[in-house]
C-alpha cells in the first residue's frame, strides 16, 4: 500500500472492523447503561410498593384482631354478669385473661405503616383504652354476684360498653388512617413510578440518539475506508494486470532467448567442435599413415566428444528442439533418460491421448515444469525411481511427476520461497492452472498441475 494511504491522523488509521466495533460497543454501552438504570429504578418502587402493602395488610388484620377480642371480652364480661351461678365468675375472668394477652400480644406485633408521630400517638392511646377496658371488666366481675338484671344492664352500659365502644373507635380511627396512609402512599408510589417512565424514556430517547449518532458516525467513516480500499484493490489490480502481462512478456523473452540461444550453440559450437572433430580424425589417419603414433591426437578427440556432449546437454536444458520438431512428450523422454543416465534413478513415462499436438505455450509451460521437477528429484530427492504421466483431457492436460524420495513439507517449502516452485506456481498460475503437491517427509512426492489445452 503506497505510504500516501498509510499517512494521517490516527483516527484516519482505524480499520473498518475497529470503527464498527467502537460504534457497535458505544451503542450497546449506552442501551446497557440505560436498561439497567430503568431496571434498578423499577425494582426499588415495586419493592417499596410490595414492602408498603405488607406492612398496611398486616397492621389491618392487627388491629381487626384488636376490635374482634374487645368486643369477645365485652360479651364474656355480659355472660358472667348474665350467668346466675356465682361460681362461673371465675371461669370467665380467665378467658377475659387470655383474651387480653391475645390484644397484648397484637399491638406488641402491631407495626406503623408510615410511622407517623399521628400515628404513633394513636397506638398509646389505644394501649391505655385497652388496659382500661380490661381493668374496668376485672373490677365489673368482682362486684357481680348477686345483683339484678337491671344492675347488669346499668353496670355495661355504663362501665364496660363505653370503654368498648372507646378501644373500638380507636382501632377503626387507626384503620382509617392506616388507609389513608396507604393510599396517599401507593399515590406517591404511582407519581415514582410515573417520573421514573419518563425519566427512562428520556434516557432511552438520548441513548437512541447518540447510538444513530455513533452509527451514523461509524458508517460514514466505514463507507470512507471502503470508498479507499476500493480505489486501492483497483490500483492493486492493475499493477497485478500490468505485473502479469510484463511477466508473460518476460517468460515469452527468456523461451524466446533460450531457444536463440541453444541454436546459436548447436549451429555454431556444435558445428565448431564437430569440424574439429573431423579434422583431428583426418590428421590421425595421417600420422598413423606415416607410422608416428597418434596417441596424443586421439586424447583431443575425446575432449572434443565431451564438449559435443556438453554442448548437446545445455541446448537440451535450455531448448530442446525435440519440443518444437517432435512434440512434448518426446521432449520430457529425452529429459528422462538424461536424468536416468547422469543420476541412475529409473524413469518411467506414460501418456495418454497425446497424439494430437498441444498448444506451444502449453507446451512449453509442461515442459518446463517437469524440467524443474526433475530437477528437484535429481538434486533432493534421493529418490530410486520418477515417474511422469501426460494425460490429455477434452479441457486441460494433466501433467504429474512423482518420486519414491525423502519427501518434504510443502508448507516450510512455500514459506521459504523455493525458486523452483514459484516458477511451477507462476507459470502454471499465467496459463489460468492449477498446482497441486502432495508430499511429506520420507513418504515421496507427487506434484500435479492441470493446464488449459486452449492457452
Amino acid at each position: 500500500m503506497p505510504s500516501a494511504v498509510l499517512s494521517g491522523a490516527p483516527l484516519e488509521r482505524l480499520s473498518i472492523r475497529a470503527a464498527l466495533a467502537i460504534g457497535i460497543a458505544v451503542t450497546l454501552g449506552l442501551w446497557l447503561v440505560t436498561g439497567y438504570t430503568f431496571a434498578r429504578r423499577i425494582d426499588d418502587v415495586e419493592r417499596q410498593a410490595s414492602v408498603v402493602a405488607a406492612r398496611y395488610m398486616r397492621a389491618q388484620e392487627l388491629l381487626g384482631t384488636v376490635r374482634t377480642q374487645v368486643l369477645l371480652s365485652s360479651v364474656r364480661v355480659r355472660d358472667a354478669l348474665l350467668n346466675p351461678d356465682p361460681s362461673s365468675v371465675d371461669g370467665y375472668r380467665d378467658q377475659i385473661q387470655v383474651i387480653q394477652q391475645v390484644i397484648v400480644k397484637a399491638l406488641d406485633d402491631y407495626e406503623p405503616v408510615l410511622g407517623s408521630a399521628v400515628e404513633q400517638e394513636q397506638i398509646v392511646t389505644m394501649r391505655w383504652e385497652v388496659d382500661e377496658f380490661h381493668q374496668t371488666s376485672l373490677a365489673v366481675l368482682a362486684d357481680a354476684r348477686g345483683q339484678s338484671a337491671a344492675a347488669v344492664r346499668d353496670v355495661l352500659n355504663h362501665y364496660i360498653v363505653p370503654r368498648r365502644e372507646a378501644a373500638v373507635k380507636i382501632s377503626e380511627d387507626i384503620q382509617t388512617l392506616n388507609r389513608l396512609a396507604f393510599i396517599r402512599q401507593q399515590t406517591d408510589i404511582g407519581a415514582i413510578h410515573r417520573a421514573a417512565d419518563r425519566q427512562s424514556w428520556r434516557r432511552l430517547g438520548l441513548a437512541l440518539a447518540i447510538s444513530l449518532g455513533v452509527l451514523i458516525l461509524a458508517g460514514t467513516y466505514s463507507a470512507r475506508l471502503e470508498g479507499r480500499l476500493r480505489r486501492q484493490l483497483d490500483r492493486d489490480a492493475r499493477l497485478t494486470q500490468e505485473l502479469h502481462g510484463a511477466t508473460v512478456k518476460l517468460l515469452g523473452a527468456q523461451e524466446e532467448e533460450r531457444r536463440t540461444i541453444a541454436r546459436e550453440l548447436h549451429d555454431e559450437v556444435g558445428q565448431v567442435l564437430t569440424a574439429i572433430k573431423v579434422e583431428l580424425g583426418i590428421a590421425q589417419r595421417h600420422i598413423e599413415a606415416a607410422g608416428l603414433s597418434a596417441e596424443p591426437l586421439t586424447e583431443a578427440q575425446a575432449i572434443a566428444d565431451g564438449g559435443l556432449c556438453t554442448v548437446r546437454d545445455i541446448t537440451q536444458l535450455l531448448h530442446p528442439a525435440a519440443l518444437d520438431d517432435l512434440g512434448l512428450a518426446a521432449a520430457i523422454d529425452a529429459s528422462l533418460r538424461g536424468l536416468a543416465r547422469r543420476h541412475d534413478i529409473k524413469v518411467e513415462l506414460s501418456q495418454v491421448d497425446m497424439g494430437q499436438r498441444l498448444a506451444p505455450v502449453t507446451e512449453v509451460a509442461a515442459y518446463r515444469v517437469v524440467q524443474e521437477a526433475l530437477t528437484n528429484v535429481a538434486r533432493h530427492s534421493r529418490a530410486a525411481h520418477c515417474w511422469v504421466k501426460l494425460i490429455r483431457l477434452s479441457s486441460k492436460l494433466v501433467v504429474e511427476v512423482q518420486d519414491d524420495g525423502a519427501g518434504f513439507d510443502p508448507v516450510a517449502v512455500r514459506n521459504a520461497g523455493g525458486f523452483g516452485l514459484i516458477g511451477i506456481r507462476e507459470r502454471t498460475g499465467h496459463l489460468g492452472g492449477t498446482l497441486r503437491i502432495d508430499s511429506a517427509p520420507g513418504c515421496g512426492t507427487r506434484l500435479s498441475v492441470e493446464l488449459p489445452v486452449e492457452a
